[in-house]
């Protein structure tokens, strides 16, 4: 069984199925997903679309078809036979199964395990009683986990394993029809999960709607996830002033012809970092979330390309501050100075270089093998 909750997840864990299915074909999988472990040969018991949130409190309206789809995976695991069941990231469903699987002597492989070492610290005990290995994606992670009694092994951050775009920027805004002349370029992603829509899509939008003052020819394109429904973004772009293009494109290509982009937190940060995209990340839950947050939370910046670098070398606005005002202050400042722009390219060279040199699904592939008796 193979367990994502999220779009991200989603996208690696097929990878992983794919690296698996080489190790040995006659592997079955079944498990919760998208789009992509769909399409990579997994048995798909529940969609992860009716499933992911952000924040605490968001989850209320979603619980129903939570604890639905947990009941039953846990019931999957008790009446078919499983060698083995992995969990990526989404931990407060994850580890209720990881419990599950553990009573029944399964063995658990935690790929991409929560960031305990932001906050709520002491899951990690939960973790260590319940899964068996763990697959860490940060390079800080390993020494975090091995620490705390796990067996844990870096394998590098997946995003390396998803390949580059080959087409160069003007084949690639030829085929999106943008005019050369058309410039700057702005992305606008505002993450996978309905609550992040529609808490940051709005305040993006108002966003490029002041930069467009100083930038007439302002082009924006939105790119869509897999496991998001274009009529989830249209109704806060139809009444924009300005022209907002919604691409399916894989994030990477848009990221690479965007001389600019507004990011909520979260894995597309990374994504940016790879591509040496200067960013602005927005970050923006419920109150009552965003409270429960500053007292658990540990870590002095939000954004992942800043913990990786261990420093802040893009701008973070939160909550709060995550207003089309500061979001568009902060994007002009770095439009408008080389220099700057120049800085945070370079910082977000050093990151992609941290974050390994590819081949996580393999290497976590090998690990699942062990598990499995495979050699």
């Amino acid at each position: 069984m193979i367990v994502a909750g999220e779009a991200s997840g989603d996208i690696y864990g097929a990878h992983l199925v794919m690296a698996i299915k080489e190790l040995d074909p006659r592997i079955e999988f079944f498990g919760l997903g998208g789009p992509e472990m769909e399409r990579a040969g997994v048995r798909i018991i529940h969609q992860l679309s009716s499933l992911s949130v952000v924040g605490m409190t968001e989850i209320i309206p979603k619980s129903r078809y939570i604890f639905r789809a947990l009941r039953e995976l846990k019931r999957s695991l008790y009446v078919t036979p499983t060698d083995l069941l992995i969990l990526i990231d989404y931990p407060g469903f994850n580890l209720h199964l990881a419990k599950k699987a553990h009573s029944l002597g399964i063995p658990v492989l935690y790929y991409i395990p929560p960031q305990v070492w932001a906050w709520r610290e002491g899951r990690v005990k939960k973790i260590a009683k319940r899964v068996d290995r763990v697959a860490v994606i940060l390079p800080f992670e390993k020494k975090f986990y091995r620490k705390h009694g796990l067996k844990a092994e870096y394998v590098g951050h997946p995003l390396l394993d998803i390949s580059l775009p080959e087409r160069d920027k003007e084949e690639i805004k030829k085929s999106l029809g943008i005019n050369h002349n058309k410039t700057p370029i702005l992305g606008l992603l505002p993450g996978s999960r309905d609550e992040e829509i529609k808490s940051l899509l709005p305040v993006m939008v108002g966003a490029a709607e002041i930069i467009s003052q100083d930038y007439p020819d302002l082009c924006c394109i939105l790119p869509l996830a897999s496991t998001v429904k274009e009529d989830v973004v249209v109704p806060y772009i139809r009444n924009a002033k300005i022209d907002i293009k919604i691409e399916r494109l894989d994030t990477k290509a848009i990221l690479k012809i965007a001389d600019l982009a507004l990011i909520a937190s979260g894995t597309a940060t990374l994504e940016a970092a790879i591509m040496e995209t200067p960013m602005v990340i927005a970050y923006k839950v419920s109150f009552l979330s965003y409270m429960l947050g500053r007292f658990l939370i540990k870590v002095s910046h939000i954004g992942l390309v800043n913990l990786v670098a261990g420093k802040a070398i893009v701008p973070e606005l939160i909550q709060g501050k995550a207003t089309a005002l500061r979001l568009a202050e902060e994007a002009s400042a770095i439009l408008k100075n080389e220099t700057l722009k120049i800085d945070m390219k370079k910082g977000l060279k050093l990151v992609h270089e941290q974050l390994g040199r590819g081949g996580a699904a393999k290497k976590a592939a090998r690990i699942a093998g062990e598990m499995m008796g495979l050699y």
